[in-house]
């Protein structure tokens, strides 16, 4: 049986911390939502939205109901699921950080806690009230579904490497019956509404219900999207906005999902290093070695699965594992298992339903995908040989180009519109996110924001990372407001 596997960018930081054109609508266009007192109904959360650590604090959760079409403010009503950390300290307490930790499909639910857990620092907890969510449609927050079968769960949001042209016309067939799924499923009613402006719409009625004239904000990976979205439409609402590990500035769009191509190709060099100085995992003892590996790897595993993993899922477990550095021994083991013929050490997880479901309502309801087949062709084509490890994925044709065309506004573009609070922090071998996506969302920014590049791999950099000039840089703006007069990037540091 196929093992599951993503390359959904979700809630990557959580991943850390276990190893620890016409822009859209405006605010004019929406009802505009004013602070009251906090008028939410605080109580226990879910298990899984607190942190396992027995002495990390313990969140509150509540629901809040907000339009489906944000158009129609009194028309039909969601429910969104909302935790917070609140701060212990009502002198140092500044506002609430919204929060969430990528995407899309992913839950945010618990990632206040985990952040805690993880070692957000004490002057930041003192200083927020640190508010998580689960994004509209995932989770506990009215989920949508595209009744998908385990074998379609299993088959992941991940498209097979084509190696030709017929690759992608298979895939066609495959990516059709998603769409339609997705399309006439039970939830399919909110499909035209579940979108990344939509949510940080939702974001704003959770800063009015706490009563807040501002939030500040902290988002990473697809988060950090969310975030240049809800500071373009709310300049005004908008207090300190932390975006880390960017995504370009049409979001997950097809510009960045074939850009992960790239990033595979960015990282792998510090694996290869870190492989041929491991000569014990018999990988190679050079990083040439170690790169001639995984192309070896890749086609024998086409030929021949193991256990069920083909050469596309070790393409996938490969690129998953290079999100965190302290992976790199697990992955030099799950390559040995697989030279030597025997299963994965530690299999894929799981992937639920809602996660895929959400996953695909927002990607393909936020921007335009090609409709054609041969445009997807085309691009494989041209990816597999810019970037051979990966470019046969991410040129590949996904659910998106067969995506109804109901959508109801027009993407939102990231503007210089707005007040200069904007700190952008990127890892310069990211490859979930690579650095040339995140300079343009920089360039688009214009004054409105500063970029902080740490000179290291894997996907997430606060607090997770052990760059204490990027982390300390970071934490400075969120306790203080300060941020360096310009760009800075920040030296590898020992050990990295």
């Amino acid at each position: 049986m196929r093992r599951t596997l993503s390359l959904a960018l979700a809630a990557t930081a959580v991943a850390a911390a276990a190893m620890s054109g016409a822009s859209a609508a405006t605010p004019d266009t929406v009802t505009t939502v004013t602070a009251t007192s906090d008028t939410l109904r605080w109580g226990p959360c879910p298990r899984k939205a607190e942190s396992q650590n027995a002495d990390a604090p313990r969140p509150q959760c509540a629901t809040l109901d907000v339009p489906l079409d944000h158009r129609d403010p009194d028309g039909r009503q969601i429910e969104i699921a909302v935790s917070r950390l609140t701060s212990k300290d009502p002198s140092k307490r500044r506002g609430v950080l919204l929060t969430n930790p990528g995407g899309p499909g992913a839950s945010g639910l618990d990632y206040p806690a985990q952040l805690a857990g993880a070692g957000l620092p004490k002057d930041v907890l003192d200083s927020y009230d640190v508010i998580g969510f689960d994004p509209r449609g995932v989770g506990r927050s009215t989920p949508v579904t595209c009744d998908l079968t385990p074998q379609q769960k299993a088959r992941g949001n991940f498209p097979p490497y084509a190696h030709t042209a017929a690759d992608v016309a298979k895939e066609a067939s495959y990516a059709r019956t998603i769409a339609e799924q997705c399309a006439t499923s039970r939830t399919a009613w909110m499909l035209p509404h579940t979108t990344t402006a939509n949510t940080a719409r939702d974001m704003d009625r959770i800063r009015a219900a706490l009563g807040e004239p501002k939030a500040s904000y902290l988002g990473s990976s697809y988060g950090s999207y969310l975030g240049a979205v809800y500071t373009t439409l709310f300049p005004e609402r908008s207090d300190r906005i932390v975006l880390d590990s960017n995504m370009g500035p049409g979001g997950y769009d097809l510009a960045s999902f074939r850009l992960l191509g790239r990033g595979m190709e960015d990282r792998f060099p510090d694996f290869a290093a870190y492989a041929a100085a491991h000569p014990e995992y018999g990988l190679g003892t050079t990083p040439k070695q170690v790169t001639a590996k995984f192309f070896e790897l890749a086609k024998r595993l086409d030929a021949e699965p193991v256990d069920g993993i083909d050469g596309t899922l070790f393409r996938g477990v490969t690129f998953e594992n290079l999100y965190v550095e302290g992976l790199m021994p697990q992955l030099a083991r799950e390559w040995q298992a697989l030279d030597q013929g025997k299963p994965l050490t530690t299999p894929p997880p799981p992937i639920s339903e809602n996660f895929l479901a959400g996953h695909f309502y927002v990607t393909c309801g936020d921007s335009r995908w090609p409709g054609k087949v041969r445009d997807y062709q085309r691009n494989a084509a041209i990816d597999r040989l810019k970037y051979p490890m990966l470019g046969g994925t991410t040129g590949n044709i996904k659910p998106c180009a067969f995506w109804p065309d109901n959508r109801v506004e027009p993407p939102v573009r990231i503007g210089d519109r707005g007040p200069s609070n904007v700190l952008m922090v990127q890892n310069e071998r990211d490859p979930g996110t690579p650095l040339v996506g995140a300079m343009k969302v920089r360039q688009a920014f214009g004054d409105r924001a500063t970029m902080v590049t740490a000179d290291q791999g894997g996907h997430g950099v606060y607090p997770f990372s052990r760059n204490t000039c990027a982390n300390n840089t970071v934490t400075t703006f969120l306790t203080n407001g300060q941020r360096p007069a310009e760009d800075l990037a920040c030296a590898a540091e020992p050990n990295e």
